[in-house]
């Protein structure tokens, strides 16, 4: 943990050096670019071989599709429970994500002529669900419901097995529920080149989706442009900006639940109004992460990925929350300064307002997706949404009395640019006919 104040004649450039430690290494770069490479050139044998090295799961070609049978005795496996939550979950994100589908139109633009768009979805997507020791069985439905209602007509999945070549039961009966049947037990670096190169049984995609680790949050950025990628989600962010109101007990569970995910490269922010404040969340993150069964890995992210801020007032934490740009944002501040700091902060992937709002509820059921930009690139992305999946293209129509009001601005421009064609192909429509 460590502790910057506003104040300090340093606090900009070790902001700055915090917020750097996020960045992918040399090593990390290196290491996937030859894993792609491999898989590029050795498509299914590479595949197989990386599954081993790093997953331990010895898998013929053959087995990397997980079959639908698989997928629906994982669905009967699960406990009642646990399906009602899948269900629960699953309505909350299709009531949210439906809002946000784009409909067609049409109007008459300046010069009479008939403009407007038309909207279809990406053929064929690729979704990342991370598994191993933490199955994100929220991170299917946060993607493939985002999927089907944008119509996609084809949606692979791909996820890590263990050792034996199992995948989690919750996971798998997901996928069955939402009627995804193309699953491969196929994770990390040699996932996303499957997905961009494709194989002998693996068709690439022609977009693809999900978070990562840091490993798959960089094939992805180097895949780019090979196939689309949705975003750069690597390992998870938190920032809570706190005030006299924030009970210290919520935040120091809120800044756990992100830390206990323990990779060791996630990043975790408290902006205090006051140090008293701060030192007792710090207490009650004492406290309370001797109760978690996975406190060594979120001691680990406390070590090295926990800053603590103290600002002079909330005008400050907002122009930290602009530069850090966090994937998820908690606001615990008095309700009546909520408006202004929300006006304010223009970069963060998810915002979660109020003492009753943890992260954890984004997470996992209140309905945006949970796929969030991280690293800082909340500058430029947003969180995934159903407009992601599909895509725009543009109608044009004029008729002989539009284009000859369009002539002139044509005519002007081509001169400017001299693009004698361009100027001729709209002149020629607008001359007299000969007969």
């Amino acid at each position: 943990m460590r502790l910057l104040t506003t104040s300090s004649e340093d606090f900009d450039r070790e902001l700055a050096a915090f917020c750097r430690e996020a960045a992918v290494p040399a090593q990390i770069t290196e290491s996937v670019a030859a894993i792609l490479a491999d898989v590029r050139e050795r498509a299914d044998v590479a595949v197989a071989h990386y599954a081993e090295k790093f997953d331990g799961a010895r898998l013929a070609p053959s087995e990397f599709r997980v079959s639908p049978e698989g997928l629906a005795a994982a669905y009967a496996r699960l406990p009642v429970a646990e399906r009602s939550a899948i269900e629960s979950a699953h309505a909350a994100i299709l009531a949210y994500n439906r809002e946000g589908l784009a409909q067609p139109w049409q109007h008459k633009n300046p010069h009479g002529a008939t403009v407007g768009e038309k909207f279809d979805p990406i053929r064929r997507v690729g979704l990342y669900v991370p598994g191993g020791q933490v199955p994100l069985v929220s991170t299917v439905l946060m993607t493939a419901t985002l999927a089907k209602i944008a119509g996609c007509p084809e949606i692979a999945v791909f996820t890590p097995s263990d050792a034996q070549g199992r995948v989690a039961d919750g996971l798998l009966a997901a996928l069955h529920f939402l009627g995804i049947s193309e699953v491969y037990r196929i994770g990390g670096v040699q996932a996303i080149g499957a997905m961009a190169y494709g194989t002998e049984t693996i068709r690439r995609v022609d977009k693809l989706f999900g978070p990562g680790n840091a490993y798959v949050c960089e094939a992805k950025r180097q895949v780019f442009g090979t196939v689309g990628v949705d975003s750069l989600p690597g390992p998870s962010e938190l920032m809570v900006v706190a005030d006299k109101t924030a009970r210290a007990d919520f935040v120091a569970s809120d800044l756990l639940a992100q830390a206990e995910h323990g990779s060791g490269r996630e990043k975790v922010y408290l902006v205090v109004t006051s140090e008293s404040l701060a030192s007792a969340i710090e207490s009650e993150i004492a406290a309370q992460a001797r109760t978690l069964s996975r406190s060594e890995k979120a001691q680990r992210v406390l070590d090295v990925g926990f800053l603590i801020i103290v600002v002079a007032g909330l005008d400050e934490a907002a122009a930290i929350a602009n530069t850090v740009a966090p994937e998820h944002l908690e606001l615990i501040v008095e309700p009546d300064a909520e408006a202004a700091l929300l006006k304010k902060i223009t970069t963060a992937g998810a915002i979660m307002i109020g003492n009753h709002t943890p992260t954890a509820l984004g997470d996992f059921t209140a309905g945006p997706s949970h796929v969030l930009p991280t690293g800082g690139s909340g500058r430029f992305f947003s969180g995934l949404r159903v407009a992601d999946f599909v895509r725009r293209t543009s109608l044009v129509r004029y008729d002989r009395e539009s284009v000859a009001k369009a002539e002139p601005v044509v005519a002007a421009f081509a001169a400017m640019e001299q693009l004698d064609a361009h100027g001729r192909s709209v002149s020629i429509r607008v001359a007299p006919q000969q007969d």
